[in-house]
């Protein structure tokens, strides 16, 4: 399945006998929460998710966004009212981050009829409501690793091995800055990516065969060759995992991230502009 759709498309669904549940999950990191810009204004029926509360665990040594727990995870998604096999549709009101988690979660946990609105809120002309809905409990039961997943020993032999993606700024990568996490630079071996040059200039993605000769160009050009991806604390990855999918390729998730990697005094880091 597409793992995007446009305003145009969700606008006739939404119309249809069997329109998508939909979820907002306005997120800005180091930003302000998102439920108040939710609560001004929502795509008709949209269900708020918090991304730091229902899409992630508790920060720690697994990083600032850890996956979930599975089984709160599946709760908050039937109380949207998913169930198996209900389509759903999910946007953001920024840079596609938060809608990406929450599709890689979804699909990760095995529902396989998602996607996102391609250039998030800022492509819907339709109206916006500030009623906020109450949907019929649905039945929806995560069935985790639908999506390949790493762990931190994974992504080190996929930057060794494969081809290990960093979608953070190039400037984080190279070790120049670091504002959030504890050590500066990159996993030895990832290539830097960052998820900006996925998108065009209204921030919707580019076309599939902009992105396969943008990740042919990083090394992604053996159809054997693993492929995996992470950020800053497995968000922003989620975008280029869509990405990546637009483009032919089956990536892997490292959801723990320079978050969890650079919290390991042991795990070895590197800086400057070459690969590892």
């Amino acid at each position: 399945m597409n793992p995007i759709i446009s305003a145009a498309e969700l606008a006739h669904e939404l119309a249809g006998t069997t329109p998508p549940v939909l979820l907002d999950v306005r997120y800005r990191l180091g930003g302000p929460h998102g439920r108040p810009e939710y609560e001004a204004g929502h795509i008709p029926g949209a269900v708020f998710i918090d991304l730091d509360a229902e899409l992630a665990g508790p920060p720690g040594a697994g990083g600032r966004h850890p996956l979930p727990d599975v089984a709160a995870f599946g709760a908050v998604m039937r109380r949207a009212g998913i169930s198996t096999g209900t389509p759903v549709v999910v946007y953001d009101g920024d840079k596609g981050w938060g809608a990406a988690r929450a599709w890689w979660m979804l699909r990760w946990a095995g529902h396989d009829d998602v996607r996102v609105l391609d250039g998030g809120l800022a492509a819907w002309t339709g109206p916006l409501e500030t009623a906020v809905p109450d949907p019929k409990e649905g039945t929806f039961e995560p069935k985790p690793g639908a999506l390949p997943l790493l762990d931190a020993d994974e992504a080190a032999a996929t930057a060794r091995d494969g081809l290990l993606l960093d979608a953070r700024a190039g400037e984080r990568y190279r070790g120049e800055v670091e504002p959030l996490d504890p050590v500066a630079g990159h996993i030895p071996g990832a290539v830097s990516a960052p998820t900006t040059e996925n998108v065009d200039a209204e921030g919707r993605f580019l076309a599939p065969e902009q992105l396969a000769a943008r990740f042919r160009a990083l090394g992604a050009d053996e159809a054997d060759r693993a492929v995996g991806v992470y950020c800053g604390s497995g968000v922003s990855a989620a975008q280029q995992a869509i990405a990546l999918e637009l483009a032919g390729f089956r990536p892997a998730l490292y959801a723990g991230s320079w978050s969890e990697w650079s919290n390991d005094p042991d795990r070895p880091v590197a800086t400057g502009p070459e690969r590892g």
